[in-house]
């Protein structure tokens, strides 16, 4: 079993990149393991730890394609139903609430609609 190499915070070597670095550069990881680790201190708990992938073994991004933004706009339209009163709520819907504001608060809704 082999360890990973482990660097400190803004001191790892050319040539790695987190998958959030890989993004900006319209890369992917493309099924490679992590690589090594990066930690960065913390003074009460545990360091940071971000994982590292090496850029020359990542893919490019994969592009999108008309069915991916079709089942894409159909998920984010999903979101934005409420599933007490099936109307488009015009916002998504907040997974603490569970439902459209005026279906979590009727009561508060009530004065706005005399007013």
């Amino acid at each position: 079993m082999a360890t990973l190499p482990v660097y400190r915070w803004h001191l790892a070597p050319d040539g790695y990149a987190t998958r959030r670095q890989l993004r900006a550069r319209d890369l992917r990881p493309g099924g490679q393991g992590v690589a090594a680790q990066l930690e960065r201190p913390r003074r009460r708990r545990g360091p940071l730890v971000a994982y590292l992938y090496r850029v020359d073994l990542a893919k490019p991004v994969r592009p999108m394609t008309a069915a991916r933004w079709a089942a894409l706009a159909k998920a984010n339209a999903a979101r934005r139903i409420c599933p007490r009163c099936r109307r488009d709520a015009g916002y998504v819907i907040p997974p603490s609430l569970g439902m459209c504001v005026p279906c979590a608060f009727p009561e508060s809704t009530e004065f706005l609609r005399s007013a």
